[in-house]
């Protein structure tokens, strides 16, 4: 029997990424952009290493919730240049939005420990 290829590592790791719910993927993005003003493939870059890999982020998930977090006014944008010199749109958090991300975080700390006491209890 020969060991499994890189290949197939990479395929089963792939399979074992979680997807995220809405509010979730709002809470690792802001918490992203606390840190400092960055593009759509930045952030999403910035999660990815974050979670090793393990939680995936979609560009059909990414930029509507981007577009609603604009709206709703907890992060601006602007365009500026990448890093790798092409036209990119930054996005940095405003007042409004370091005060939901505190707020968020309050929530996912109650949420968790909820969540693992009723883990615990079985």
């Amino acid at each position: 029997m020969s060991a499994p290829d890189n290949l197939g590592e990479r395929l089963s790791m792939a399979n074992e990424r979680t997807d995220l719910m809405q509010g979730t993927l709002e809470l690792l993005i802001l918490n992203t952009l606390a840190r400092e003003a960055m593009h759509g493939y930045g952030i999403v870059q910035r999660i990815h290493e974050t979670t090793e890999d393990l939680l995936k982020v979609e560009d059909g998930s990414l930029y509507p919730a981007l577009y609603r977090m604009e709206e709703r006014g907890w992060i601006k944008s602007e365009w500026g240049v990448s890093e790798n010199n092409r036209r990119a749109k930054f996005y940095k958090l405003t007042s409004k939005g370091k005060r939901k991300l505190e707020a968020e975080r309050a929530n996912w700390n109650r949420i968790s420990k909820a969540v693992t006491k009723v883990l615990q209890a079985t």
